[in-house]
């Protein structure tokens, strides 16, 4: 057995017996849920160890339930009198709790059956040398690009979690995740003509991460396109969205579908289940059983199974994002999207998604745009989940003739996310990264405040 399974067995052992001890206290049912973590991470700046850093961390969390009334209690001490301590803490609190008739662990028919592997940890843990070299080797690819003039740093990290849950229900199960990153952030210009950019790779396996090299590169080239900004004449116009930041509209739209706005009545798209949020042939998938996917998992935590599963199929929203407690709260049945920390009740979120990509390029997208605006950068969190309204802080490229042109920087772009979603476009660029994926997005018809 592995380092890792052993560990996640050791885990797996001690929040069964911690839901075992609630029940002989008293609770009706329970759920416990370990988490473990460790990382290590190096940062540079113009070639010098700047700041190193060593974290470790585990915490256990115990939630009981008497009836519908809860009561969540977590700690990093694992004696065994302080557990017991926090059993007795736990049930206590349970019975003063206020009564919430949504609370309660999922049908056990819901409860993911079989593990599964994703190839979530490679097993290398590189050493502090190692990062500081990947580091100074970033830094030093962004600063040869000729225009660069200084550099904010370059770091390199690697970093493991595991987490272990259990409940009453009858599950039991672990799963765990390791990560690498370098990232870079470059100076190009002088006095007040200067200007920033970065550059940021994580991967869950060191051999599919880009050369620190290429990282530092493209922190380089980017810093010195921006140079010489101009700013832009309001009007509506054309948007591109790059994939820097096309990803955060799909994260706008995830944030309104989930089960805990939409059952408090403050979600933009609380009425629009079934119906078309998009144009016809527009697909946004979560898939929690992606290989090496960074929110990977074959239970969520309550311990249901999920599968990949197409949130936005045909331009048509096909579902909520539920835990149990939103799933009863909207009359229907938990999709499989709990999370939660060590000392809270779960809550809605999602595991890996993408927009699937058009069949345009991006130089196809945007070859009938005469005048348009190509988004690198937003700024600011002005989105308002009840209305959809969006109003973000831009900075990016002109594009004129259909070719990207000059930097503009000082703009504010605006729209509604309804309106903005039924116009987006994607071309066919799609690269999974991250947990939150998107190609390059043309939206027209949006409002562009400049001079």
């Amino acid at each position: 057995m592995s380092d890792t399974a052993k560990r996640a067995a050791e885990a797996q052992s001690l929040v069964a017996d911690l839901i075992a001890t609630a029940r002989k206290a008293g609770a009706e049912n329970a759920d416990a849920l370990y988490h473990e973590s460790r990382s290590l991470s190096a940062g540079v700046r113009l070639g010098q160890p700047e700041d190193v850093e060593s974290s470790e961390s585990r915490e256990l969390g115990l939630r009981v339930l008497l009836g519908k009334r809860q009561a969540c209690v977590s700690t990093t001490d694992f004696a065994k009198s302080t557990l017991d301590e926090l059993v007795g803490r736990a049930v206590s609190m349970a019975r003063v709790a206020p009564e919430d008739a949504f609370c309660g662990l999922p049908d056990p028919a819901q409860l993911a059956k079989e593990p599964q592997d994703f190839d979530l940890f490679d097993g290398v843990e590189l050493e502090m040398p190692q990062l500081l070299e990947r580091a100074r080797v970033a830094e030093a690819a962004a600063t040869a690009v000729q225009g660069v003039t200084n550099s904010e740093g370059g770091s390199a990290g690697r970093a493991f979690s595991m987490s272990a849950y259990a409940n009453t229900a009858g599950f039991n199960g672990a799963g765990w995740i390791g990560w690498h990153s370098v990232s870079v952030s470059a100076i190009a210009g002088r006095d007040t003509g200067m200007e920033t950019d970065y550059d940021y790779e994580a991967r869950t396996y060191l051999s599919d991460m880009p050369s620190p090299e290429s990282v530092g590169k493209k922190a380089g080239e980017r810093a010195v396109k921006r140079l010489n900004p101009r700013k832009l004449d309001s009007g509506a116009m054309p948007i591109v969205f790059d994939p820097r930041v096309s990803s955060g509209l799909i994260g706008h739209f995830l944030g309104a579908i989930n089960g805990a706005g939409v059952a408090r009545g403050t979600s933009f798209l609380k009425d629009r289940l079934g119906e078309m949020v998009f144009a016809p042939g527009i697909s946004i998938i979560d898939d929690p059983l992606r290989r090496r996917g960074f929110r990977s998992r074959w239970f969520d935590l309550e311990g249901v199974a999920a599968p990949t599963r197409a949130l936005i199929e045909d331009g048509r929203l096909t579902t909520w994002l539920l835990d149990c407690a939103t799933a009863r709260q909207l009359g229907m049945q938990s999709t499989g999207h709990a999370s939660r920390g060590t000392s809270s009740p779960p809550s809605p979120a999602p595991t890996n998604v993408h927009l699937e990509p058009g069949k345009q390029t991006p130089t196809e997208l945007m070859a009938d745009i005469k005048e348009g605006l190509y988004v690198t950068h937003l700024i600011g969190m002005g989105v308002n989940g009840v209305t959809g309204d969006y109003s973000r802080g831009a900075a990016g490229f002109l594009i004129r003739n259909g070719e990207i042109a000059e930097p503009v920087a000082e703009i504010t772009i605006a729209g509604n996310l309804k309106q903005m979603f039924a116009n987006l476009v994607p071309a066919n660029d799609l690269t999974i990264r991250f947990g939150t994926d998107a190609p390059t997005v043309r939206i027209d018809g949006m409002t562009v405040a400049g001079r």
